[in-house]
Order: C-alpha cells, then sequence, then structure tokens
C-alpha cells in the first residue's frame, strides 16, 4: 500500500473532515468544500509552532477528496472488529437515537461513498484506530460489513492537532465538546501551545475550560451529555457550584445514575444537575410582634417580612380583629394616599 507524503498525512484528516460526518444523518453523499472558517485569534506564531497552516490544510484536503472521488487515493477495506476508536473523542452521544438508525439505513441501501480514516493501533500492529468516521465505522460494525478506509502514518501530536483545526470549522460541536476534547489532550500531556492551535482559542478561553474540565470529572461530563443548548456561562456556573458545596458531586452522580425518562434530553439532564446542586436559599429575616388589647388579652401575632406582612389570630377575639382589620384595610389605603400626596405636594 502506497503512503502519503508528510504533508498529505495532515492535510488528509480533511477528506473526512467533521462536517461530512455531521451532516450525514440522512445520506452519505460527499458534500462540496468546506467554506474557510472564520479566522481565530490564536497568533501566527503558536500555530507556526504546531507546524500547521489551516489554509495548507484546507487546500489539500479538496486535493484530496478529488482524489477519492474519481476513485483514486489509498483506500483498503477492512474488518470493523480490528479497529478502534480514536483516542481523543471530540464527540458525546446526540439525544436522538433514531438519527443513526437512518444514517445507518443509508449506508445498507447506498453503500459507504466516503472512506473513514485509520492509522495503526500504536501498540497493537495488527488493529488500527478511527481518527475519523466513528459513525461510519460503527454502522459498518453493526451491519457486518468491512469498512473502506483510508490509512494514514500520524502520532499522537499531530492527530489532535490536525482534528482540532477541522473542528474549529464545525458548527454543531457544543461549547462543553470542544472543553472535554481540550481535558483529554491536556491528559496525554499535550502542551497548552498546541491546544491553542488545535482549538483556535487563546489563554483566557483555555483556563475557562479547565475550570470547568477540573471541577465536573469527564464521567460526569459524558453523563449529562452534549447539552447543546447550554454554553459557556452555564458550564461555568455548574462548575463553581460543585466546587464550592460540599458533597455536591455526590448529589449529581446520585441523580444521574437514578433512573431516567428515554425522552430526557442532555439539556434538561444539565438543568437537573444545576438545580439539584445550587445553594438553597436562606431562612428570610423577619419580625413578629405579639398584638394584644389594653387588658393584656391576646389577639395573635404580627409577622413582618421584607416584603410581606402576616396577622395570625388567637382565639374568637383573634379572629373578630382579623375581620376588623380587614374591613378598615380600604380606610387606610386610603390614609397613605393623601399622606403621601401632601408630603409630595
Amino acid at each position: 500500500m502506497s503512503k502519503s507524503p508528510r504533508k498529505s498525512i495532515v492535510a488528509s484528516f480533511g477528506l473526512l473532515s467533521a462536517e461530512l460526518d455531521s451532516n450525514e444523518s440522512s445520506t452519505e453523499q460527499p458534500s462540496p468544500a468546506l467554506a474557510p472558517a472564520p479566522p481565530g485569534r490564536v497568533g501566527a506564531g503558536v500555530i507556526g509552532a504546531a507546524h500547521r497552516a489551516i489554509g495548507d490544510i484546507r487546500a489539500e484536503r479538496d486535493r484530496l477528496r478529488a482524489i477519492v472521488e474519481s476513485g483514486g487515493g489509498w483506500i483498503q477495506e477492512l474488518d470493523p472488529d480490528i479497529i478502534d476508536p480514536s483516542p481523543y473523542p471530540d464527540r458525546l452521544p446526540d439525544d436522538d437515537l433514531h438519527d443513526f438508525e437512518r444514517f445507518k439505513r443509508s449506508i445498507e441501501e447506498e453503500g459507504q461513498k466516503i472512506p473513514i480514516q485509520v492509522r495503526r493501533h500504536p501498540s497493537q500492529s495488527d488493529r488500527y484506530q478511527v481518527i475519523y468516521g466513528h459513525r461510519r465505522w460503527r454502522a459498518a460494525r453493526e451491519l457486518g460489513r468491512a469498512v473502506r478506509a483510508i490509512e494514514v502514518e500520524i502520532s499522537d501530536l499531530d492527530l489532535v492537532l490536525a482534528q482540532g483545526i477541522e473542528n474549529a470549522g464545525r458548527q454543531d460541536l457544543t461549547w462543553i465538546e470542544r472543553a472535554l476534547f481540550a481535558a483529554r489532550m491536556d491528559d496525554a500531556g499535550i502542551k497548552a501551545r498546541h491546544i491553542y492551535a488545535a482549538l483556535s482559542i487563546e489563554d483566557a478561553e483555555l483556563a475557562r475550560m479547565r475550570s470547568v474540565y477540573r471541577a465536573i470529572p469527564s464521567d460526569v461530563i459524558e453523563s449529562i451529555g452534549r447539552a447543546p443548548k447550554i454554553g459557556r456561562p452555564r458550564w461555568l456556573e455548574l462548575a463553581k457550584t460543585i466546587s464550592d458545596t460540599p458533597d455536591a458531586l455526590r448529589t449529581v452522580r446520585a441523580i444521574l445514575s437514578g433512573a431516567r425518562d428515554e425522552h430526557e434530553t442532555s439539556n434538561e439532564r444539565f438543568q437537573q444537575v444545576l438545580n439539584a446542586t445550587k445553594p438553597r436559599p436562606g431562612p428570610r429575616s423577619s419580625t413578629q410582634i405579639p398584638l394584644a388589647d389594653a387588658s393584656g388579652t391576646q389577639l395573635g401575632a404580627f409577622l413582618v417580612l421584607p416584603k410581606e406582612v402576616r396577622i395570625s389570630a388567637e382565639g374568637a377575639l383573634g379572629t373578630e380583629f382579623i375581620k376588623f382589620v380587614e374591613e378598615e384595610l380600604p380606610g387606610l389605603v386610603e390614609r397613605f394616599s393623601r399622606q403621601r400626596n401632601s408630603r409630595n405636594s
């Protein structure tokens, strides 16, 4: 099998880009070339230190896509059972399981038009790891058929850099999925400057991501899910709440391990967790004044709260007093209005 030159190794990630993965929910037709993503705010020096130029990657990706679509390239058919997932997954499962079933049916009926990308397993020479195309690999595995694949030689660092640069142009990745991708790079010992380049972010954004995934363990994030409607501010709020609240993680795990409604979405799971960990408001300050007539007979009590007044009755005389107050209220309102108007005139 022919190997591609080093430049093509990194660029070929684009062939199986996130657009193809995320837009294939109902069909396997190839997508047109991706439009350039908005430029990130990472300086050229960081990208240079990572040895990658986004424009070169996209240009080479388009060239390789054309080769594959014309029938050329380095495509082979592999048994999906000798392939493992990427060591750096960048997606959490979708809420809609029917979406994958539709995708699998399209593969079954129309065949796999876009090959996946794999590399040799670093520690098992007879196995591979998926780089791009996890859904196509999974569909082929469930259908019991070979999967069309391109093999490349690539290091862990090259993998996460190229994968991250491609992900920068994807609109469907949620904030927490990007943060979890950063966490996996952190755990693998990838240097911060390479994480900046991979995700097209600056140090302040990586600091925010770290504050979340260091406070919320990955198993909790994965149990909640991708939560597409939950953005950075609310994840930061949850992280702070968990950090500041004793036993919060135990509460969260109890909620996530309990019985679930099959129609419950990841957004709803996040909200349940956030509501359960929020500190309960403390008791409101109040003043209670005993009520008694001139002879000392108790009528009840007068409770004053910041925005509320309550009168409780004691005995028959207290009940009579409450009725009296009720009758007098309209007159009290009139007196209040007159006095207020006279003060303001």
